[in-house]
């Protein structure tokens, strides 16, 4: 039989193929994979690797590091020169060489270039489209996955077009019309549109079945789900009670005062530790040492070892003061400022004003000028988070098209910094309070290209230019405050001058996604998050255009207005 090879199944040991229970060859192998079109199986010996026939006998003299099955008539292989695809004979389809190569599905390849970047190939060896990607999948039916810079995920056609031109955190090939997609919210499936079939966000979903699908809620629940996401059958009941989650979430308090009181002791510089040596190092009250322990490793944020010696975890070495990230100083703030003010929510609900003046009769920030501590310990806290956030702005947006570029309110200068950093011929200036610039210093590499001057957001500003970048600072104000500053950015620039807002932008469904950043912010100062519709309005009401929306890999957007 000429096709008896469509038989064979691997060894138990893998290292040769079974024909109906028997040997299918007398040879052995040190790995063999399953047999594909035309016959052939990948094989690894003492000699190198190679494809076999039938009989076990090579199918060709060449010897390589790896070598894979045939797909459409083409084996992937890897050499020492690089990875290609080989035809059945084992002479190269192609004379280019890659990092990386795949399978050919639908005439096309996904493979990855020698600097780190994907696209798919025909079977001539060169690339399909012209863009590059972070990451590139099979195609199937008709489509593939890609990944871009940023992390998010979309599909494309056979000549690299977006299909739908929606980004999502993870995402599948279609099956049967429909993808398994990931937002921010969770797992659901998508239609060909890229648009959700259903508002349920689960935390697992399997492809559809003839209509039906598997599907894992955050609760543990198993069930299967129809296409409209509406439970058919209960497979299994939630791991945890809808009571005990909502327990859990009105104690969070207890984390957010353990770490603060554990970053104000001084508990994660002083590790590593005994709970015993950090009792009597820090001073702590009698048992007071085991008991902090055990709530930090229970917070995740510590670990203790066979000695009994506690060390941080990867999540708690940020509240080191060492940390070149330390949210130390963040912690002191959530768990002294921030919760003083959420203690006042409900009256900020009433009044629509800020939870901290509704307690202090001043705003934030002007209560942190008589406070130089807290200042300082509040601006340390916000570069921090700056450092982390802003690292994909530079790659996001070309800033460099700019000589010169203003930083209304940007604080320590973390996102100037990071600019000036990507783009060499780019000189920037930072405006804050003269509190902040007072003790800001520019880092020695881009310090000739970057100054610091003194203004009021709300008065007229001391300097001009043509673009402007407004990093999280419209989310600290209401309406009337933010168009205000809104038209003092536009009186600092002529017409056709850029003005970046970097915020997140809330999204227009019931998801709820940045709720609670939203209620924070009105606890904190009175302001609020948006969407991209009140920023268009308010932006028009200044003379700004709104040009387009960029998301990053953090929270924020960039949103690129234009002065008219």
């Amino acid at each position: 039989m000429t096709n008896q090879w469509r038989e064979y199944s691997l060894s138990s040991d893998g290292s040769y193929h079974v024909h109906r229970g028997h040997p299918a060859y007398a040879s052995r192998f040190l790995e063999v994979l399953k047999f594909h079109a035309p016959g052939l199986a990948p094989a690894r010996d003492a000699s190198g690797a190679y494809h076999i026939k039938p009989d076990g006998r090579p199918a060709y003299n060449a010897r390589y590091v790896r070598t894979f099955g045939f797909y459409e008539g083409f084996a992937a292989v890897h050499s020492d020169d690089g990875w290609f695809h080989v035809l059945p004979d084992g002479s190269p389809l192609y004379r280019e060489r890659y990092a990386w190569c795949g399978n050919f599905q639908e005439g096309r390849c996904p493979v990855q270039l020698p600097d780190g970047g994907y696209v798919h190939i025909t079977d001539y060896g060169s690339p399909a489209y012209g863009e590059c990607h972070r990451y590139a999948g099979d195609f199937k039916d008709g489509f593939a996955v890609v990944q871009r810079k940023d992390g998010k995920h979309s599909h494309i056609d056979r000549s690299g077009n977006l299909l739908h031109n929606r980004w999502f955190v993870d995402l599948d090939v279609f099956h049967k019309n429909f993808a398994r997609s990931r937002d921010e919210r969770g797992w659901h499936h998508v239609d060909l549109g890229g648009l959700p079939l259903y508002e349920r966000r689960f935390s697992n979903v399997e492809p559809f079945y003839n209509g039906q699908a598997r599907a894992e809620g955050f609760d543990g629940s198993l069930s299967v789900i129809n296409e409209s996401g509406e439970n058919l059958v209960e497979l299994r009941r939630p791991l945890r009670s809808p009571l005990e989650e909502l327990s859990a979430d009105m104690v969070g308090v207890w984390k957010t005062q353990t770490i603060r009181a554990a970053v104000e002791l001084g508990v994660f510089d002083s590790l590593s530790a005994s709970a015993e040596e950090i009792e009597k190092g820090l001073p702590l009250a009698e048992s007071a040492g085991p008991r902090l322990m055990r709530a930090l490793t229970e917070l995740g944020l510590t670990w203790q070892d066979g000695k009994g010696v506690y060390h941080p975890t990867a999540k708690g070495s940020y509240l080191r003061r060492t940390h070149s990230l330390s949210l130390s100083d963040a912690a002191l703030h959530w768990g002294g400022d921030s919760a003083a003010a959420w203690s006042a929510a409900g009256r900020s609900l009433r009044t629509g004003r800020s939870g901290f003046e509704e307690l202090h009769r001043e705003n934030f920030f002007d209560s942190l000028q008589g406070r130089p501590e807290e200042l300082q310990s509040y601006h340390r806290a916000m570069a921090a988070y700056a450092r982390h956030d802003y690292a994909s702005i530079a790659g996001a947006v070309n800033f460099g098209v700019h000589h010169h570029i203003l930083d209304a309110a940007g604080g320590t200068g973390e996102l100037i910094f990071a600019l000036l950093r990507a783009f060499p011929n780019l000189t920037a200036t930072v405006m804050d309070r003269p509190e902040v610039v007072g003790a800001t210093v520019a880092p020695t590499d881009v310090a000739e290209r970057c100054g610091f001057i003194a203004g009021d957001l709300f008065l007229e500003w001391p300097v001009a230019s043509n673009a402007v970048v407004l990093a999280r600072v419209l989310h600290d104000w209401p309406d009337d405050a933010t168009l205000r500053i809104l038209r003092r950015a536009r009186e600092a620039m002529t017409v056709g001058g850029a003005l970046y807002v970097i915020e997140m932008a809330l999204e227009e469904s019931s998801s709820g996604s940045g709720g609670l950043l939203d209620l924070n912010m009105l606890v904190m100062t009175g302001g609020a998050e948006r969407s991209l519709e009140q920023f268009r309005i308010l932006l028009a009401q200044a003379g700004f255009e709104l040009l387009e929306v960029t998301t990053t890999a953090a929270i924020s957007s960039v949103i690129r207005a234009k002065a008219i």
